[in-house]
């Protein structure tokens, strides 16, 4: 567990976990989920878009609430945003290119643009980057609207490949997932900056898990398995549940045996 003791000795925690391959492995359902309960509650309950974003973006205010309150990274909560925010980061998107007939190309660089400006500031402000200092709330913000714009910037990214230069979601899928195994390649054998690989990472499994939830959840017809959005949901939802139990008991374990320490 990543901590730091401030001026006044008061003992401060990271608030986001250390990037493990279950980081990794759940994030990316995350971000599968998000792309199919978006679509799930836009278009197969039918409430549309804007109803969709409208709540969804309630019940993310109430989640980053509860992540705020906690001082200290808590499994259950720190994932219950970003699961949401996956969705409502992919409503963005969605909603700016059908609701608004924002083209996918300037969505793109929008949110390329405004994703660097949170970089600049946010470095400005702290004179770091770093995920493994997310100690304090203002830190915590920048974190959370960077982890909102790769989502949003996934969302465009991928379906300009998939759908504007019409490649498909699976070559799409096959593309970006090639990408993020360059970036591996580069940061453990190329000494590639870790912050920028770990950004990079997050912005390119946005559009490898919205490329695996259509090839889960769309007809057998159009080359997909047909799972359908209810069951590919609840699928991933099952699975992140499982690990985010995992993680908390793991949590638990490590954190009983740092306080045990200390008191030592």
């Amino acid at each position: 567990m990543t901590n730091l003791t401030s001026t006044n000795g008061k003992q401060n925690f990271n608030r986001v976990p250390e990037v493990t391959i279950d980081f990794w492995l759940i994030k990316l359902m995350a971000v599968t989920m998000g792309e199919t309960a978006a679509d799930y509650l836009a278009v197969n309950l039918g409430l549309g878009l804007m109803a969709t974003s409208l709540i969804m973006t309630a019940v993310l205010a109430v989640a980053l609430i509860l992540q705020f309150m906690q001082k200290r990274y808590v499994p259950w909560a720190y994932w219950s945003a970003v699961v949401l925010i996956s969705i409502v980061g992919t409503l963005i998107t969605d909603n700016l290119v059908d609701n608004f007939k924002v083209p996918l190309e300037v969505t793109t660089i929008v949110f390329t643009a405004a994703l660097i400006a949170t970089f600049a500031i946010w470095y400005g402000t702290e004179r770091t980057l770093s995920i493994h200092s997310i100690f304090t709330t203002r830190r915590e913000t920048f974190y959370w609207l960077a982890i909102l714009f790769t989502f949003a910037l996934g969302t465009a990214a991928g379906d300009l490949v998939a759908e504007k230069f019409e490649l498909g979601f699976v070559t799409t899928g096959v593309i970006f997932g090639a990408i993020i195994a360059l970036v591996a390649v580069s940061y453990y054998f190329l000494n590639l900056d870790a912050i920028l690989s770990f950004w990079l990472a997050c912005i390119f499994t946005r559009p490898l898990g919205a490329s695996l939830g259509d090839f889960l959840s769309q007809p057998v017809e159009y080359g997909r398995l047909g799972f359908g959005t209810v069951v590919t949901s609840i699928l991933f939802l099952g699975c992140i549940i499982a690990i985010v139990i995992y993680m908390s008991v793991v949590y638990q374990r490590d954190y009983g045996l740092d306080e045990a320490e200390r008191r030592t």
